[in-house]
C-alpha cells in the first residue's frame, strides 16, 4: 500500500481541491514589490512560463539528440517536440504544487508529458526522458533561461555604453569637483566620471557574453556516467560505441544551442558560479553609475537629473531619481544572491541534495535584477541631463579651496614642501574659522611667514645654498592662474579619449 506524503502541499497529487485554482493570479508573482524587474523582458523569460517552456524544450532536444544518433525513432522525436510545442496543456500551478512530491518539477512534467505524447503516438510515449535523470533536464533548462535573460540584457547594456559615450564626448572638458569621502578634492570633468561609468558598463558586458558564450547543456544520467543511454541502446540492440557519451553530448548541444561540456556538472558548478559573478559584477557596474547619479542629483548639488524622475504621492515639487534608485536597490541584492550561487559550489557526491535547489530562486533572482537594471540603465543613460553651470558653481564654492594640492606644488619652490603644506594648512583652516575668502586667507599667511633658512626638501638655490629666504611670495597674476579650477584638469581630457577608443560590442559582431 502506497504510503500518502506527509507533505502538506501535495494534497493536490491526491485530489483535494487546490484552493488557488480559481483565483490563480492571487498566487503569482508579477513584481508588484519589485518594480526593478517588472514589465521587463527578462522578466517574461525568467517566469514560471519561460521556466515552463525551456523545460519542454530541454525534453525534447533530447529526444532529438537520441534519434539523430539512432537511439530513438525519428517518429519519436517529432511526437515528442510537437507534445513539447503545447505549452498550454501544462498548468505551472498544478506541477508546482506537485513538485513538492519529488523535490523538482521535472518529475510532475515528465508524467504530463509521456501523457501528452502517448496520445500522439503511443510507441514514441516510451521515449519521453529516456536515459536522462531531473537535474540534466533542469539545469539544460535553467541554461535556456539564463541563456534568454542574457539575450535581452546585453544589448541594453550595448545601448547604454553608446549613450554614455556620446555623454563622455559632449563633456570632455566639462568642469565639476572631484570628490573624495564626500568632499571635494580636485577639480575633474564630467566627462571621465562618464567615460567611467561606461568603462565598467563595458566590463561587465564583456563578462556576460563570456559566460553566455560558455553556457553548457547538462546531460549525465543517475551519477554523471551516462551508463543508462548504452544500457538502452544495449537493449534496443545497437552495442553502443565507446564515445556514446560524447557524442550524444555534442548533439544535445547542438539540438539546444548551448555549449558541450567536457563533463557532467551535476556537482561542479562552474557555470552556475561564474553566471553568478557576472550578475554581480554587472549590477555593480550599473550601481556605481546610479550611486552617482543620485548624489549629483540633490536639490543641494543639481549638476544631473534624470530625464523623466518620478513623482511625489505628497510633495508635488519633487522629482525623484526613481531609475536609479531603482538600478542602486538592485545593485545591493544582486551580491547576496551571487554569495548563495557560490555556496552550491560545496556540493557533495554525485548530485546533491539541497546545494543544487539552493541555486533556483536566487539564480532567478539574480537574472531578474540584473536584467531590469539594464533596462533602466539603458533609459536613465540615454535622457540624462547634465547641467554644467552647475557644476561650475559647485566647483567654485570653496573660493579655489578644491586646488590647495596645485598649491603645494606652485610653492614647494619657494618655500620647501613641508612648509608650503603648513602655510595651506593654515590658510585653510583660517578660512573656515573666520569666514574669509581662500584667496585673501592665503594672501595674509604668505605675507605672515618669516623668512627662512632652505628646507631639507627644496632644492639648493643657485649661489650660497645656506643664505636665508625673503617671505614667499606669488604675484596677484599668478595667485590668480593657480586658483582658476579649470587650469588643473591633468590628463582629464585625454584619458576621456582614451577610454572612447574603447568600442560598444553590437550585436550583430557577436552573431
Amino acid at each position: 500500500m502506497r504510503r500518502r506524503s506527509s507533505l502538506p502541499t501535495d494534497d493536490l497529487a491526491w485530489g483535494a481541491p487546490d484552493p488557488a485554482a480559481q483565483h490563480p493570479d492571487k498566487t503569482a508573482d508579477l513584481g508588484l514589490l519589485a518594480p526593478s524587474w517588472a514589465g521587463s523582458a527578462v522578466a517574461a523569460v525568467t517566469g514560471d512560463a519561460g521556466y515552463l517552456r525551456a523545460l519542454l524544450d530541454a525534453e525534447a532536444a533530447l529526444t532529438r539528440a537520441q534519434a539523430a544518433l539512432g537511439l530513438a525513432p525519428e517518429a519519436a522525436a517529432a511526437a515528442v517536440t510537437a507534445a513539447a510545442a503545447e505549452t498550454h496543456r501544462y498548468d505551472p500551478r498544478a506541477l508546482a504544487l506537485r513538485a513538492r512530491a519529488a523535490g523538482n518539477p521535472v518529475v510532475p512534467l515528465v508524467a504530463d508529458l509521456t501523457t501528452a505524447v502517448a496520445a500522439r503516438d503511443p510507441e514514441a510515449a516510451a521515449y519521453v526522458h529516456r536515459g536522462a535523470t531531473s537535474q540534466d533536464i533542469l539545469d539544460t533548462a535553467t541554461m535556456l533561461v539564463c541563456a534568454r535573460a542574457l539575450d535581452t540584457v546585453l544589448p541594453d547594456l550595448t545601448r547604454t555604453a553608446a549613450a554614455l559615450r556620446r555623454t563622455a564626448a559632449e563633456h570632455r572638458d566639462t568642469p565639476m569637483a572631484g570628490r573624495t569621502l564626500t568632499q571635494h578634492a580636485v577639480p575633474t570633468t564630467f566627462g571621465l566620471k562618464a567615460a567611467g561609468w561606461r568603462s565598467l558598463v563595458l566590463d561587465a558586458h564583456d563578462r556576460l557574453a563570456s559566460v553566455r558564450a560558455a553556457l553548457p547543456v547538462q546531460l549525465g544520467g543517475a551519477a554523471g556516467t551516462l551508463a543508462a543511454f548504452h544500457a538502452y541502446a544495449e537493449a534496443d540492440g545497437a552495442p553502443p560505441p565507446p564515445d556514446l557519451g560524447s557524442r550524444l553530448l555534442a548533439r544535445y548541444a547542438a539540438e539546444t544551442g548551448l555549449a558541450a561540456p567536457a563533463l557532467p556538472w551535476h556537482t561542479l558548478r562552474t557555470p552556475v558560479a561564474d553566471l553568478a559573478g557576472a550578475l554581480a559584477c554587472t549590477a555593480g557596474a550599473l550601481g556605481k553609475a546610479a550611486a552617482d547619479v543620485l548624489t549629483l542629483s540633490r536639490t543641494e548639488l543639481g549638476e544631473l537629473t534624470e530625464g523623466s524622475g518620478g513623482s511625489s504621492s505628497a510633495m508635488p515639487h519633487k522629482t525623484n531619481p526613481v531609475r536609479a534608485t531603482l538600478i542602486a536597490a538592485a545593485a545591493r541584492q544582486v551580491p547576496g544572491l551571487a554569495a548563495v550561487l557560490y555556496g552550491s559550489l560545496a556540493a557533495e557526491d554525485e548530485r546533491p541534495a539541497g546545494a543544487w535547489h539552493a541555486e533556483w530562486q536566487p539564480l532567478r533572482d539574480a537574472l531578474r535584477l540584473t536584467g531590469g537594471a539594464a533596462r533602466d540603465a539603458a533609459v536613465l543613460t540615454a535622457e540624462l541631463r547634465v547641467h554644467p553651470h552647475r557644476m561650475r558653481q559647485n566647483l567654485d564654492a570653496t573660493g579655489g579651496l578644491v586646488v590647495t594640492e596645485r598649491l603645494v606644488a606652485a610653492l614647494t619652490a619657494l618655500t620647501g614642501r613641508a612648509e608650503a603644506r603648513r602655510l595651506l594648512d593654515t590658510a585653510a583652516r583660517r578660512t573656515e574659522e573666520r569666514g574669509i575668502a581662500f584667496p585673501a586667507a592665503l594672501d595674509e599667511v604668505l605675507h605672515e611667514a618669516p623668512p627662512t633658512a632652505r628646507h631639507e626638501d627644496r632644492p639648493a638655490p643657485p649661489g650660497d645654498p645656506a643664505a636665508p629666504r625673503e617671505a614667499p611670495a606669488l604675484p596677484p597674476s599668478r595667485l590668480r592662474q593657480l586658483l582658476d579650477p579649470t587650469g588643473y584638469l591633468g590628463s582629464a581630457g585625454p584619458l576621456v579619449d582614451r577610454a572612447l577608443e574603447r568600442t560598444e560590442h553590437h550585436p550583430q559582431e557577436s552573431a
